[in-house]
């Protein structure tokens, strides 16, 4: 386990909170949860479980009126149709598609991973003893893969593909069309699965429509696994209920793999993702609304920031900037800033604003910013981020 590093965004939240308790007044831009609380009738439906008694193991995973909820909502949303023997629920989103790789990639197996990327999925194929293949997505492309590049990232070692759309951390949310375009390279590479990890997906901005590769290229539907959950959308973190969409042999290795780590997922948190998936869904609307706002204060004020480049996001609820300005640079007291992690690390100390470094998601010299926050104290954070780096000479 000492070849395992732990999250950054969790690092940076314990040194934000020890600041704290010294008395420093800081403000978390680090950490990738929605402000909003779990709708009211979702958190009903938990109790009127409880009531229920309801409070028994359930099948490994997750219960029958789960996974037809799930199925109710591949229909609704993404128009795919799958029967309850396709789906899986799992722990969250990341037990999921953790399952999904052990049970799956073999040693020296190589799974090509679009970067920037979510920290985990990298560390995911390490512990399976696999070969993550990261493919850089430059910020000019808006960090999106290009059917090129994927093209000749792949080899016949290739397992999987990892796609993330809406991004952790960029945003970047691929049209229809652009999925097109890298199911075209993928039907010429037969033994190539997709995962594709849509968590975020009802967090998109400006009128933007979602796709999903299995939904754009019905011949990749037997090759691909669909993962979300209810924890971003729903505002449910804590719940813990992922799921996932895929052929029947993958989801049975999946089940077997879960009975013997964590069994089947909480029965509450299954019955209130019940009402979360079948239950009223305007809501969704709104606080994406809510969230399109903050993005364009934040990059606004970002991109006023001497030495940052702001990428406008399509989704999700992180900016990306580049801080290639600020490297080389001093700060007050004579420390150069040779990194993203030192201006990360500056930012913290210097101005009292947490956020997570581009090398966690193997992209330097960016770092992320997590606008799930108040408007109030995403202003201030981003006024404290430019006045430190006025300072640096």
């Amino acid at each position: 386990m000492g070849r395992f590093p732990p999250s950054p965004s969790v690092v940076v939240t314990q040194r934000a909170r020890e600041l704290r308790a010294e008395g420093r007044d800081i403000i978390s831009l680090s950490i990738g949860e929605p402000d909003f609380p779990t709708p009211d009738h979702v958190k009903r439906a938990a109790v009127a479980a409880m009531d229920r008694n309801q409070t028994k193991y359930t099948p490994i995973d997750g219960t029958l009126e789960l996974k037809q909820a799930v199925c109710l909502k591949f229909r609704r949303d993404n128009g795919l149709a799958y029967q309850p023997e396709q789906i899986t629920v799992g722990a969250g989103g990341k037990q999921v598609i953790h399952n999904a790789i052990l049970s799956t990639v073999e040693p020296g197996d190589e799974v090509i991973i679009p970067t920037p990327y979510w920290i985990s999925y990298s560390l995911m194929v390490m512990m399976a003893e696999g070969v993550s293949v990261h493919v850089p997505c430059s910020q000019e492309n808006g960090f999106k893969l290009q059917p090129a590049d994927l093209d000749r990232a792949i080899t016949l070692k290739t397992k999987w593909l990892m796609l993330n759309s809406p991004s952790n951390p960029s945003g970047a949310t691929y049209s229809r069309d652009e999925l097109k375009a890298l199911g075209d390279v993928l039907l010429r590479h037969p033994h190539v699965h997709i995962l594709t990890d849509d968590i975020y997906e009802h967090i998109r901005y400006d009128g933007r429509e979602f796709a999903t590769i299995a939904q754009v290229e019905p011949n990749l539907y037997e090759r691909t696994l669909t993962v979300n959950g209810v924890s971003k959308a729903y505002a449910m973190t804590g719940w813990r209920i992922g799921f996932a969409a895929g052929p029947v042999t993958l989801i049975k290795a999946m089940a077997k793999l879960q009975s013997q780590i964590t069994s089947g997922p909480n029965s509450i948190a299954q019955a209130a993702s019940v009402e979360a998936l079948t239950g009223p869904q305007e809501f969704l609307h709104e606080r994406a609304a809510i969230f399109q706002e903050r993005r364009d204060v934040v990059v606004d004020l970002l991109n006023q920031v001497p030495g940052l480049k702001c990428h406008k996001p399509e989704g999700a609820f992180y900016v990306f900037p580049s801080c290639a300005g600020l490297i080389g640079k001093k700060t007050p007291d004579g420390s150069v800033l040779n990194s993203d992690n030192d201006v990360a690390l500056y930012l913290l100390e210097k101005a009292g604003v947490a956020v997570v470094l581009g090398d966690a998601y193997g992209m330097s010299p960016f770092f992320r910013v997590s606008y799930a926050t108040s408007m109030d104290l995403l202003k201030d954070g981003c006024r404290r981020i430019r006045r430190a780096c006025e300072v640096l000479v």
